[in-house]
């Protein structure tokens, strides 16, 4: 009484089905999914970010402009704490180093007034 029929055949089987480009997983060309936009700041956490890129912008210009200015000055080299110190006072005194901290000073001003041309109120 043995039974001829096979034990599994193609006709038994529930068809497969293979999941299509884009379905279950994101797509390479798919668009982003929309998420919440991140929520604006309001009250006083705005104003303190204005107080904070504006104080940064003034400090900015008036370090740049010190050290643009005060390296040509007299008191550059003619000052108490480079009288101990000599030979200090010789390289400080050398126009490259001059030139060098005015070339900072230019980079700072750069700097504070990139950051206030490039202030967003939404961070």
């Amino acid at each position: 009484m043995t039974d001829h029929t096979p034990l599994s055949s193609a006709t038994d089987k529930a068809p497969e089905t293979q999941p299509s480009i884009g379905q279950g997983r994101a797509a390479l060309l798919d668009p982003p999914l929309q998420s919440a936009p991140p929520p604006t700041p309001r009250g006083v956490q705005l104003w303190m970010h204005r107080l904070s890129v504006f104080l940064f912008v003034l400090i900015s210009a008036v370090a740049g402009v010190l050290l643009i200015i005060l390296p040509w000055t007299p008191e550059w080299t003619d000052n108490y704490l480079l009288l101990q110190f000599p030979s200090l006072r010789t390289f400080v005194a050398n126009g490259f180093f001059r030139g060098f901290c005015s070339g900072l000073g230019l980079l700072d001003i750069w700097i504070g007034f990139w950051e206030a041309l490039h202030y967003h109120e939404h961070p």
